[in-house]
């Protein structure tokens, strides 16, 4: 099982959406801790969150450790959970609200960048890191 985890396909094009999730997720973390009161502790406050001084700084590591597995291609698949699990809780708490309040329209303008972010680490899990990855040169290169 774990075998099958950290294998991969060869498919080339992957890098670009490892690229594009990697590169937001971590720029999205190190926002959490620059402006902490605006996007990290202040933010989780803001929308409800429990404990919001702890799970700001948490999320931002997360988003920043998991980003760089993602956009280097180390063990993605795992580093593509916790990201998921971000991605969810972040739709499910602040775009509901938008929803219940705004209506469909306003809600999927709103959540484009949340949607996207989810079926590219969607991508990810299923399809692991592709052929420009550590974990295809660790894990999936045929051995000669």
């Amino acid at each position: 099982m774990i075998k099958k985890f950290l294998n991969t396909d060869d498919l080339k094009v992957t890098i670009l959406i490892r690229i594009m999730t990697g590169l937001v997720f971590i720029s999205e973390g190190i926002q959490k801790f620059i402006f902490a009161s605006k996007l990290g502790t202040g933010r989780f406050e803001k929308i409800g969150l429990p404990n919001p001084e702890f799970l700001g700084p948490f999320v931002g590591t997360f988003e920043i450790l998991c980003g760089l597995f993602v956009l280097v291609g180390f063990l993605t698949r795992f580093a593509s959970i916790p990201l998921l699990i971000i991605m969810i809780v972040a739709i499910t708490s602040t775009k509901i609200k938008i929803l219940m309040e705004s209506g469909i329209w306003e809600m999927l303008h709103a959540s484009r960048n949340d949607w996207s972010m989810l079926i590219g680490i969607i991508f990810l899990l299923i399809k692991g890191g592709g052929y420009w990855s550590l974990d295809y040169k660790l894990f999936s290169r045929p051995k000669n």
